[in-house]
């Protein structure tokens, strides 16, 4: 029998009513995520990736109403959920990693106090010494160095890669059930960055948590996530294995979000970028928001928004492109060189494994997986 996923949304709406007028900040949102599974969803800023997730934590401004769909969190509906119910929920079953970890931490806090704060919120029975415990082996457990001297330490104290972990510890105080990242690498480097989602995937097996990680930089996510949903004014454009998201994208968007990542075999010195501005979600315009520019809009995408087409059983896209009764069109070269790879491999299995740069990875030669005699220093570069 095959196990229910621990969330379902199903069809979310949300609108935000403003002096200027009602803003259609999620339309007709519905995915699945099953447990100790990672969802990527991804899009430009505006799209609707952070609304979806304070809608899930029950964290929208007043403003803001549900005007339709579910939330199914172990069969439980939390659009039905009271204020007090959400309050239980949040930190303890699913709980969340904001962007910027110096707005996330109490500055006026010690960083042990904080994250023991949580442990006994969600655990009345547990003793202060206790909670003191716990809380300094989660700091250790996110990578903090030398933890019991930077027990009693304040956030402004630590570095923003330290923070961030401090953060992450935090959240991982409650044991969720689900874990909500909200673009937690955006203000680190890029060493750094690797590092925490490195961290996130490690937790992630140990504690068999499910993930959603907003991101609007499809590289990030290439090497973590399961399943991507692509998001493009309020609503999901294209919907997928990460695999068929990166080899065998369908959705113009799409097309536009992956060869705007640099990556190791791109064949020019510039990278592509998607023309014109997102569309004001006050006054939509008519049939599909993405047509203005998509240099592959047919006439009906000005008429009628696209429906989603199935391409497997795990993928979908909405885009009048895939109909049947469509031209047939040329996508950019850097996505045929995608679909030719989709098509000699076949399946997820064969297909090469993609790096956390959004590429496939390269088999090494013997010479890169040797290790070296004591002192010996390896030089030179094979060709691959």
């Amino acid at each position: 029998m095959t196990e229910k996923p621990v969330l379902q949304v199903k069809n979310l709406s949300v609108e935000f009513h403003t002096y200027a007028g009602t803003i259609k900040a999620i339309r007709n949102v519905s995915f699945e995520l099953n447990k100790g599974e990672t969802l990527a969803i991804v899009g430009e800023s505006g799209s609707g990736k952070s609304v979806t997730t304070h809608t899930l934590m029950g964290l929208n401004a007043s403003n803001a109403t549900i005007s339709a769909g579910h939330i199914f969190y172990k069969g439980k509906d939390l659009l039905k959920f009271s204020e007090e119910e959400f309050e239980e929920l949040r930190g303890g079953e699913v709980a969340m990693i904001f962007q910027d970890p110096m707005t996330s931490l109490d500055p006026t806090m010690k960083i042990g106090k904080q994250i023991m704060e949580v442990i006994l919120l969600h655990d009345e029975d547990i003793e202060k010494e206790q909670a003191a415990a716990k809380a300094l082996e989660l700091m250790k457990q996110v990578g903090i160095p030398n933890a019991e001297e930077h027990f009693q330490d304040y956030p402004h104290q630590w570095s923003g890669g330290m923070r961030q972990r401090a953060v992450i510890a935090v959240a991982l105080a409650g044991n969720p059930d689900i874990l909500i990242a909200d673009e937690p690498t955006t203000a680190l480097d890029v060493t750094i960055q690797a590092q925490i989602l490195h961290l996130m995937k490690e937790i992630q097996s140990e504690i068999d948590s499910s993930i959603i990680f907003i991101t609007h930089d499809l590289g990030v996510v290439a090497g973590m996530a399961d399943k991507v949903a692509v998001m493009y004014a309020g609503q999901i454009v294209e919907y997928g294995t990460t695999e068929e998201i990166f080899y065998n994208p369908q959705h113009p968007y799409t097309w536009g979000l992956l060869n705007s990542m640099p990556t190791t075999d791109i064949d020019t010195d510039e990278l592509s970028s998607i023309p014109g501005t997102p569309p004001d979600l006050l006054n939509l315009p008519k049939g599909d928001p993405f047509a203005p520019r998509n240099r592959y809009a047919l006439d009906i995408d000005y008429e009628e928004e696209p429906p989603f087409f199935q391409l497997s059983d795990t993928h979908y896209a909405a885009t009048w492109l895939l109909d049947k009764r469509a031209p047939k069109i040329t996508p950019p070269k850097e996505i045929l060189k995608r679909w030719d790879k989709w098509k000699k491999f076949g399946s997820k299995s064969a297909l090469p494994k993609i790096s956390k740069f959004g590429v496939a990875e390269k088999k090494k030669t013997a010479k890169e997986t040797a290790v070296p005699k004591s002192g010996a220093e390896v030089t030179g570069k094979d060709n691959i």
